[in-house]
């Protein structure tokens, strides 16, 4: 795979584009739950994910030693979690809520530890919106919404664990190492799931599940990681916000998952709430290293930029 420059437009247009791609992917691998279940799918994704990549990365034993490898083995775990979570969020409550709760992770991390106020307006807009999205819906599963904050809780660690593997090891390897202790993991349900399965079953779990495993896993993970080591994480977590639109039009045209208006209020107030928070920080920031530049910024400037 090559090089992908996170600076830029390039940067963003890949980032964007890893989004759409894991949404499509994770639609596509939603039509086979009634065979598989989620957790089948999952194992499909990653093992597939993790053929693909360890043929692309062909990582050196060598050069693997134990604190090269532990953070890709802890983002491994990571997206385990992540995937099981959101796709039992997603068979119970659909594909765009279960995103967008799922979007919570990012704008946490982008949030935790600010002390302005503009950062509270955010919150106070996200909470809104996942209000709209859930409160709007009768009979709407509470399961679903508590394992789509356990994906969300996972997503900002993989967003952090994707920068420390990706400083790690050199091109993809970190990502098909992580991709590995994934499909290890969950190598026993892949077992249970295909001995269950009808012979005339298992060629089209195969096939949804190789799409699934490359759209949702293989090609954006390796995006995200390759972007990251050069673009600055709150840009990555503001252009994260493209997931809860893909993920409901991915519902709509896949899944033929419709969402009503007040849930698409929501899905917006919370897009809307992560741009106000990681974009206003990325402005004070530029702002902030643009004055301590200025060689003849007055003293008490300089320092109400500090």
């Amino acid at each position: 795979m090559g090089q992908v420059r996170g600076d830029g437009v390039g940067g963003a247009a890949a980032v964007v584009g890893g989004a759409a791609s894991v949404q499509v992917g994770a639609a596509i691998g939603a039509t086979i739950f009634p065979l598989v279940g989620p957790a089948g799918v999952v194992a499909l994704r990653q093992a597939v994910a993790a053929v693909a990549l360890l043929a692309v990365a062909r990582p050196r034993r060598r050069d693997l030693t134990w604190s090269v490898l532990r953070p890709a083995m802890l983002l491994g775990g990571v997206l385990v979690v992540m995937n099981l979570a959101l796709y039992a969020a997603v068979e119970r409550i659909g594909l765009g809520p279960a995103v967008t709760i799922e979007f919570l992770g990012p704008l946490a991390l982008a949030i935790l530890g600010s002390r302005r106020r503009i950062d509270l307006v955010a919150a106070v807009l996200a909470a809104a919106g996942v209000v709209l999205l859930t409160g709007t819906v009768p009979g709407i599963d509470p399961l679903g919404i508590a394992f789509a904050l356990a994906a969300a809780a996972a997503w900002a660690a993989y967003i952090l664990l994707s920068q420390r593997a990706g400083r790690s090891l050199p091109g993809v390897q970190a990502t098909a190492v992580a991709t590995t202790v994934a499909a290890v993991l969950t190598a026993p349900l892949l077992v249970v799931v295909l001995l269950s399965l009808e012979p005339g079953a298992i060629a089209l779990v195969l096939g949804v599940g190789a799409i699934a495993g490359l759209l949702s896993s293989a090609i954006p993970y390796s995006i995200d990681l390759m972007v990251l080591r050069r673009m600055p994480r709150q840009r990555f977590a503001v252009l994260q916000s493209v997931h809860p639109a893909a993920a409901a039009l991915a519902g709509l045209v896949v899944l033929g998952e419709a969402l009503a208006t007040w849930q698409l209020v929501g899905l917006a107030l919370v897009t809307v709430a992560n741009v106000i928070a990681v974009g206003f920080r990325s402005r004070t920031r530029a702002r902030t290293a643009a004055g301590a530049r200025r060689p003849d910024a007055p003293p008490r400037a300089a320092a109400a930029a500090s």
